[in-house]
Parts: C-alpha cells; sequence; structure tokens
C-alpha cells in the first residue's frame, strides 16, 4: 500500500469516526446515567443526615445538579421498589409489596415496557451492570439490555466476623476483604467507566447499581479506618419514641432475619454497625466517582444526564428498628438528584417527590414521546424551578393496606386495620410525637388522606416463591 493510499484511509476513517462520534451530538439527543444505590438512606454530605458521613463524590455531584430533600420511595423494600422504579408503576398497581416477584412474572406489568426498554425502543443504547432490578433482567427483559456490565454477589468471608452467633449471616460486618480490587462495586465501577469512554453511534442509557450499603456490611480497611468509631455520632433513638404508635409495625422485621433494636443494644453491637454502614456509604461514594470522574473526561460529558437515586432508605436504631420495610421517613426518604445539560444547580427542592417519578422525568427530560402507562410526575417543573409547587404527594406503601401520604410539611401513614399516624415535619422532623389523634389537625388528615390508593392491588405471589420466614 503506497503512502498516498494509507494517508487517504487514514484521513477517510477518521472522517468516519468523527461523524459517528458527533451523530449523537447532532440528534440533539442526549445519554443518561442513572446511578442506583442499594439501602442508602439520608446518611450523605449533600443530604445532611449524619454530620460525619463522608461522601465527597456525591456532593461534589449534588453541587451541579438538582437536590430533591423530600424525596421518597414507593415501597422500602429493594425488589418492589426497583420494580417500581423500573416500570413507572405503583405497587398499588403492580402488586408487589415484598421480595418475592421478578418484573417479568407480574401479571399487571407484562405489557408496561421498563425504563431500559422504552428508550431502546426509542432509538437508546442500553447497557446495565450491578444492582438495577433486584433479580436483573432476565426472561422476557433478557433483551432489554445491549450490553451487560457485569452482575456479581459482593463478596463474604467464610466465617462470620462481628456477628453474634445466632443472628442472620446477612447481619454481619467487617474489614473485608483486604482490597478496593475485590469488590463487585468497584468492579462494576471500573467496567462503566471504561464503557464510559467508548464511541457510540446513538444514544445510551447507562444503568449502574451498587449493592453497598445493603448487609452485610463488608468493606476493605481503609473505609473504617475514615471514621473514630468511639466518636461516632449515634442516631437519637428515645425509648418514648414508640409509646404513641401502633402496635402494627413495631415487629414488621422480625421474619426478615434483621435483629431487633433491643438485640443490637444488648449485644452492644449498634457502635459497630453503624461504623460499617458509616465506612461502606463512604465506599460507595468513591465507586460512584470513578463513573463521575470517567464521565467528566469522556466525550459524552456535555451531553449525559446523570440522575442518582436509592431504592429506599435504612434504620440504625430509630424508632427501636434496623432496617427497612416500615412507612416512617427512615425508611422511605432517599437520595435523589438529577444533573447534567439543562438543569441549572442552586437551590434544592422540598417539594415531595417519589422514585417512580424518574421514568416520566428522564422521558421528558430526553424529548421522547409520552409514555402513558405511568403512574408518576415529571420533576421537570422542579428541575425549572425548585419553589414551583406539586399538588400531588409521594406515597409509599408497604403489604397490603398499608400506606404512607408524604407532603412538603406532613406525613399521614394509614394501616390496614384503621390505626394512623400523623406527623408535623415543620416542627417534629425525627417524628417523635404522634398527633393522629388531635382533632386540631383533622383538617389536614382528612386533606392528605383523599391521596389514598383506591382499590389498591392485592400482592400478588408466586406459587414457588418462598416463604416470607425463609426470604433474605
Amino acid at each position: 500500500m503506497s503512502r498516498f493510499t494509507t494517508a487517504c484511509l487514514i484521513v477517510t476513517l477518521s472522517f468516519q469516526f468523527a461523524a459517528t462520534g458527533n451523530a449523537v451530538e447532532q440528534s440533539g439527543k442526549l445519554n443518561v446515567l442513572m446511578i442506583c444505590i442499594d439501602d442508602l438512606n439520608d446518611w450523605t454530605g449533600f443530604l445532611k443526615g449524619n454530620p460525619q458521613a463522608i461522601t465527597p463524590h456525591m456532593d461534589s455531584l449534588a453541587k451541579r445538579g438538582r437536590i430533591f430533600t423530600n424525596a421518597h420511595c414507593a415501597v422500602p423494600v429493594c425488589s418492589a421498589s426497583r420494580v417500581s422504579v423500573m416500570s413507572g408503576v405503583a405497587a398499588t398497581t403492580h402488586g408487589s409489596y415484598e421480595l418475592g416477584p421478578r418484573y417479568e412474572q407480574l401479571p399487571a406489568l407484562t405489557n408496561v415496557p421498563t425504563i431500559q426498554r422504552y428508550f431502546k425502543n426509542n432509538g437508546y443504547y442500553t447497557l446495565s451492570g450491578g444492582k438495577v432490578l433486584h433479580h436483573g433482567f432476565g426472561g422476557r427483559l433478557a433483551d432489554d439490555i445491549d450490553r451487560s456490565l457485569g452482575h456479581k454477589r459482593s463478596p463474604r468471608p467464610k466465617q462470620p466476623m462481628n456477628r453474634p452467633a445466632d443472628w442472620s449471616g446477612a447481619w454481619d460486618w467487617g474489614a473485608y476483604p483486604a482490597n478496593d480490587a475485590e469488590m463487585v462495586d468497584f468492579q462494576l465501577a471500573k467496567n462503566a467507566a471504561e464503557a464510559l469512554q467508548d464511541g457510540f453511534d446513538k444514544p445510551f442509557f447507562m444503568s449502574v447499581g451498587f449493592f453497598r450499603p445493603h448487609v452485610p456490611l463488608f468493606v476493605p480497611p481503609k473505609w473504617f479506618e475514615l471514621y473514630d468509631a468511639k466518636k461516632i455520632i449515634l442516631p437519637n433513638e428515645p425509648k418514648s419514641d414508640i409509646d404513641d404508635l401502633p402496635k402494627n409495625f413495631l415487629s414488621i422485621n422480625d421474619y426478615a432475619a434483621a435483629p431487633t433494636h433491643a438485640e443490637v443494644v444488648n449485644h452492644g453491637k449498634q457502635r459497630s454497625l453503624t461504623h460499617a454502614y458509616l465506612a461502606s456509604i463512604s465506599f460507595v461514594d468513591h465507586c460512584v466517582g470513578i463513573v463521575l470522574d470517567s464521565l467528566k473526561s469522556s466525550a459524552h460529558a456535555d451531553n449525559t444526564l446523570i440522575v442518582l437515586w436509592s431504592d429506599h432508605g435504612f434504620h440504625l436504631g430509630e424508632k427501636q428498628h434496623w432496617a427497612k420495610r416500615t412507612l416512617w421517613e427512615e425508611s422511605t426518604r432517599v437520595p435523589l438528584l438529577f444533573a447534567g445539560p439543562g438543569i441549572k444547580p442552586g437551590k434544592t427542592c422540598a417539594e415531595p417527590a417519589s422514585l417512580i417519578d424518574i421514568y416520566p422525568t428522564l422521558v421528558e427530560l430526553c424529548k421522547l414521546p409520552k409514555n402513558s402507562q405511568l403512574e408518576g410526575v415529571s420533576l421537570v417543573p422542579q428541575l425549572n424551578n425548585p419553589a414551583t409547587p406539586r399538588d400531588q404527594p409521594a406515597i409509599t406503601s408497604s403489604y397490603f393496606g398499608n400506606h404512607s401520604i408524604r407532603n412538603r410539611d406532613w406525613r399521614l401513614i394509614v394501616y390496614n386495620d384503621g390505626a394512623e399516624e400523623l406527623y408535623d415535619h415543620r416542627n417534629d422532623p425525627d417524628e417523635f410525637h404522634n398527633v393522629a389523634g388531635d382533632p386540631t389537625h383533622k383538617t389536614i388528615r382528612d386533606q392528605l388522606a383523599r391521596w389514598l390508593p383506591k382499590n389498591p392491588a392485592f400482592e400478588f405471589k408466586v406459587k414457588s416463591e418462598r416463604s416470607r420466614a425463609g426470604a433474605k
């Protein structure tokens, strides 16, 4: 091959590569990077749930976007929450309130595309890795994802580390393994970072799902060393807090392998467990940073929307409770923020938001055709102006017939047996005082009650599903 021929070939290939690289920009379509975090409550710097939480990468992202400080999950448990996010449909429609059915097993979602499928149907290349859907993209959903970024289980030591002998293996914690490279979240972050450096001939929708800080709380030693265990501030959990509560959900996690608060305290494990949770948060923040740094240095930095969220909150002793599944603030409230083109950083938004709002919001931001099956409400008005009022509250359901209605200032909880709780967040952000029995608050109680789901779907159970007592 002559020098002239070689030179022409190089120029031609360079031109073709440039044309391909600019195709997304010329089309005007935005890429989407969705970062999902498991069991992360408001213990981040940008939400200030715990003043000691060290989360520099998420905090930096938050400064560049819009933070929804009053965001809540649709269901406070992994599987059902993620089904709700990816379908844009509430549990009261699809019938999954607990661990159990896969997305593709729910009859109500037979003709409802996942958000990944919807974007793919509208010209997007889809990538996904880690814990995005609780059970992954299998069965009829397998083709929703064009490229896998990996999906492995988090590593566990062969022998228990810190848990009492009679506790579930899921409730163990400690400095393990030795290095970040052995952690599946770190490996996922690296895979996502590498993928972001690729060129794409169409816009992409990338879903990255990190496992930590889900139990068991194992992360390498250096993340524990960020915190002085003796100086860790424990949550405020006065015993009197549960005196005015219905008895319904006080033992909700008894079957789910989570220890009771009394067990944690009696074994002297609260400080150690809290330390492990904080260490796990800082580790996953580092993983988020790896992905964001790669995006920043990539050709996609200026035309990629970023949405970061957690599937539900997490108790660490508040209301004498550990883990999730409740309808209180610690369990329903989640980090939620958007950043990217057209989203001006600045004031936070205190209007209620639900995780099922993510789907319609991204559809609108990316200028895709509206999906009439979605039950969430686009957050674009609040992205444009955080002071824009919103009528619809955030509705959370846990098990059939139990619902929380959360607006800007109040939370109403109504249980299946008719018991109620009512909290005024203007004066009681910790929900210490249940004022449901105070007649002076009847008007606001009735206003919130109007949003209670009408004729909610019964819980759908798969016949081969393991019994709840054995579920983990």
